[in-house]
């Protein structure tokens, strides 16, 4: 059963919310059945979908929906470790699931953050690739 759901967000285009209660530390997303891709694979990665690509330490991942649709928030309510995306706090039935993309390894990001927390750092950077 799916615990999560793709909606309008106001953070930004799509987002996905939670359609349970989640503790903090519990699995909110498993994207482990991604596609993991060679250097060669993601230069193929049509343009439009790049931005699913999520860089780990030693692979590259094309994210499946929905964990693609996760937002970024400078305060998030989660966090990536290996293929999931865990709780750092408790979670309420209806939010939005939100993870910290500046703690990606998402070489050349930059974006304006419209992610309204008292946290936000207005422009979301990490390092060139």
């Amino acid at each position: 059963m799916q615990n999560v759901a793709v909606r309008k967000s106001k953070i930004h285009g799509k987002g996905v919310f939670a359609l349970k209660d989640f503790k903090k530390g519990e699995i909110v997303l498993d994207w482990s059945g991604s596609q993991i891709l060679t250097p060669e694979q993601t230069n193929r990665v049509p343009k439009e979908d790049r931005k699913y690509i999520y860089y780990g330490k030693d692979k590259r991942v094309l994210v499946k929906p929905p964990a693609r649709y996760v937002n970024h928030s400078c305060d998030p309510n989660t966090f990536i470790s290996g293929f999931c995306g865990i709780a750092k706090t408790n979670i309420k039935k209806g939010e939005e699931i939100t993870e910290d993309y500046s703690k990606e390894n998402n070489p050349g990001l930059r974006m304006e953050c419209n992610c309204r927390s008292r946290k936000c750092k207005s422009v979301i950077k990490t390092r060139p690739l």
